[in-house]
Order: C-alpha cells, then structure tokens, then sequence
C-alpha cells in the first residue's frame, strides 16, 4: 500500500516534466525574464496571401531561362515606351481645368480591336467553378459587344455550391514599370454609359482595391437595368447611388465611394436567368452636376454597444 502511495506521488511530480521540456525547446510562450503569457498561432480567418484570391493571373510564366529573358526584354520595351509618353504629357501639362455640367468625359470606347486590351473577359467556366461562356469583341457595327451564355448549373465536385457568372473588368491602372495608381474622379458627380441591352439586368462595379489585404476586394456596386429591343440607351447614375460590398455581400457599414482611388471597371452578369445573353456598349464616362451634392444615398447607423435588434 506504501509502495503504491509512493508511486503515485512521483508520477504527480513527473507528469509535465518532458511537456515542459517541448516547450522551452519550441519556445511556444515560455520567455525567461518576463511574465509568462500564452500566445495562438496566426489564423488565416482575415488574412489574404494573394490579391487574385487564388485565381490564375492570366500572365505568361516562362519555363526555361531563355525564355524569362526573352518575355523580360519584350516587356521591357512596352514600360520604356509608356515611360516616354508618360513623359511627354508631363511636359505638355494640360490638365482639365473646368469641367463644365453636361459634358461627357469618355472613358473608354470600343472602336477597333486594339481598345479591348484594356479589358478581361471572365467566366466561372475558366475556373473550373461552372459552365458559363462570354466573350468580349467588336460587333459588326463598330461597338463592344459582351455576349455569351449562362449557366447557373452547378458543378458535382462537392465544393461549389453557387455558379453562373460572366464579367469584363478592366485591367488594373498602371504607370510604367508596373507602378500600381488610381483613376480620379473625383471632379464628376455621375457614370454615363451609351448601351443596347437585351431586357436583362446587369451589375457595375467600381472597384477601389486598398492597400491592406482587408481592403484588396472592396467595390461598390449599382444595379444596371437594360430595356431591350433595337434601340439604344444612355444610362446617368449617380455615384452616390453605389452601395459598398466586399466577396459579393452588402456590407452594413456603407460609406461614399472614393472616386480618387478607382482601381477597376466592371460588369456583371449573374441573374440566374440561364440561356444566351449581349451588351452593346457604345461608350463609358461620366459627368459632373453642379446641383447634385450628395455623398451617399445610404442611411449609415451607429448602433451602441450591448444594443441587440430582433427580429
């Protein structure tokens, strides 16, 4: 009985020795000198290691040396040439000093094939994620036309659990030698696009990607609604109108766009209406209205702490 009592008590004083020992190797929150506290490895809940979120870049990745440089001195010709026109309008220094109410600053405008490559035309079909189809190209008439076909089917892979997505976005702005800037506009009041749609309904979005990985999917959104038929529209939205969202979810903390740190231009389409779809777009720019002086259209409430609404 003797013998078992003190056997007991030895294996009380032992039984964390050699887990104590693990951790002053590891050195996982034991710390000579100062108070002992217990700190958690970094979580990747908020945490985003890649701007794309995973998606293919659509850059060219060379496989041998001779092949990086060769891609190296082709690109180095594009940034020296955008250099030198970045240069020369510099010099030139015309800025717009008036803008005045009613007149329409283009954007872009679809003309020929060379304007498409400020653009990227994308499904869920390119990532494995549907079997939507789009393309971006130049009509028979002159215009950009978006078109393709949708489908909201849903892969049987066990991971997807939404698809059907088609979506053109611009190439993010930059200066030469890949220096990432901004489009400011800031001096306009309204988003002025000349369009022919098919009946559908569409999403434009605005995006203003921040520094911090937190910030690197924020876009503001609006609601473009197209009539259909032959006939063209010219479409004036407010930016104040535009709701701010992040991955696709309406955030409850709206705020006014930031029209100095545009980033992208996008449309969408997502309406769950299967079968084949076009945009004809004409041109996109935007105005100023002097009498137009909201911020935002969206009500911003400062809920107190311990307050809980019910439903």
């Amino acid at each position: 009985m003797q013998s078992a009592k003190r056997f007991t008590i030895v294996l009380l004083r032992n039984r964390w020795k050699n887990i104590y020992i693990n951790l002053m190797k590891n050195n996982t929150w034991h710390t000579p000198n100062t108070k002992q506290i217990h700190t958690s490895h970094a979580t990747n809940e908020f945490h985003e290691y890649d701007k794309r979120s995973g998606y293919d870049t659509g850059f060219d990745i060379a496989d041998t040396k001779t092949e990086k440089i060769r891609l190296g001195f082709k690109q180095l010709k594009k940034e020296i040439k955008l250099w030198k026109q970045e240069m020369k309008e510099l010099l030139e220094f015309d800025p717009i000093l008036d803008y005045r109410a009613g007149e329409v600053d283009v954007f872009w405008r679809f003309y020929d094939n060379s304007s498409l490559d400020h653009w990227i035309a994308t499904s869920d079909s390119d990532h494995a994620e549907g079997f939507s189809k789009c393309d971006l190209k130049i009509s028979d008439q002159g215009y950009g036309l978006f078109s393709g076909n949708l489908c909201s089917r849903v892969p049987k892979d066990g991971k997807i659990q939404n698809s059907g997505y088609c979506n053109i976005i611009t190439k993010r702005v930059s200066k030469s030698f890949q220096r990432d800037t901004y489009l400011d506009w800031s001096p306009y009041t309204h988003l002025n696009l000349r369009l022919r749609g098919d009946g559908r309904s569409y999403l434009i979005n605005i995006h203003v990607s921040g520094q911090f990985d937190i910030m690197w999917n924020d876009v503001f959104t609006f609601v473009l609604y197209t009539r259909g038929g032959p006939y063209w529209q010219t479409t004036r939205i407010p930016f104040s109108k535009f709701f701010f969202a992040s991955k696709g979810r309406i955030q409850d903390k709206q705020a006014p766009l930031p029209l100095a740190k545009v980033t992208h231009f996008g449309i969408t389409t997502a309406d769950r209406c299967d079968g084949p779809f076009q945009l004809e777009i004409d041109y996109i720019g935007a105005d100023y209205d002097p009498t137009h002086t909201e911020e935002t259209a969206y009500e911003m409430y400062n809920i107190k702490e311990n307050y809980i609404i019910g439903t």
